[in-house]
């Protein structure tokens, strides 16, 4: 995929060499200070975010939000493991707040304890609902239109949460499907 991308740049570099010669580097200048300004950006809101995890982990609501969900995720996971369901809720909820990158530990960790445990399934299931990722809040694309001056940046609500709960589903539906054809052989 990096082949990819560099000889796309290059090639994009060369021609704009050619059909523009003076406004390259006006053009390669900008484009960095675009990115490093959407990159704060993000951060900011990654931040929040991150901040926001750490008070509810800090003050046990965490906690208590993983015992009150407890009994719906072991059903779901198919597991007793508590530190299993916390870390496997924990990265779910993250990724629900349009975080994708943050939680990831979390959920690696889930994976392994799953699978330490012999729960392929769970660890299969958890990897379906990060890969669709289930967007009750895309605060990541929402902030991205914030910072590009978008009129509306709260339009992307209903389209995203529509399109992620039909991904979601499918992605659940194929897994199960696939896991029933396994048992049957």
């Amino acid at each position: 995929m990096n082949a990819i991308f560099a000889g796309v740049f290059a090639a994009a570099t060369v021609l704009f060499l050619f059909l523009d010669p003076d406004g390259f580097l006006p053009a390669m200048l900008s484009g960095g200070e675009k990115a490093a300004l959407l990159s704060l950006d993000l951060l900011a809101v990654y931040c929040v975010w991150l901040g926001f995890f750490k008070v509810l982990e800090k003050s046990g609501l965490a906690e208590k939000l993983s015992r009150l969900f407890s009994p719906l995720a072991k059903k779901i996971f198919h597991t007793d493991d508590s530190e299993a369901i916390y870390c496997a809720g924990s990265n779910l909820s993250a990724n629900m707040l349009g975080l994708p990158g943050a939680p990831t530990p979390l959920g690696i960790k889930a994976t392994r304890r799953f699978l330490d445990t012999g729960n392929e399934r769970a660890a299969d299931l958890l990897f379906v609902l990060n890969a669709t990722s289930l967007q009750l809040l895309p605060t990541t694309v929402i902030a991205l239109r914030i910072a590009e001056g978008s009129a509306a940046p709260m339009d992307i609500f209903l389209p995203t949460l529509l399109s992620t709960l039909v991904s979601t589903l499918a992605g659940v539906l194929l897994l199960f499907l696939v896991h029933t054809v396994r048992r049957k052989r």
